[in-house]
């Protein structure tokens, strides 16, 4: 068996058992973590306009 089609039979494998898990912490909601990230953009938005005062 060559490289591969070695690698290829594995990722097949690990596919087939992605049904246990989801892939995040149970405890992280998606709604929670995007608006904490946007508040964070726009606080960091705001902090650049205001120290680029002269355009």
């Amino acid at each position: 068996m060559s490289l591969p089609s070695t690698a290829a039979a594995q990722l097949v494998s690990l596919a087939s058992e992605g049904g246990e898990h989801s892939g995040g912490h149970e405890s992280l909601s998606p709604y929670l973590t995007g608006g904490g990230a946007l508040l964070a953009l726009l606080l960091l938005l705001w902090i650049t306009t205001r120290f680029n005062r002269d355009r």
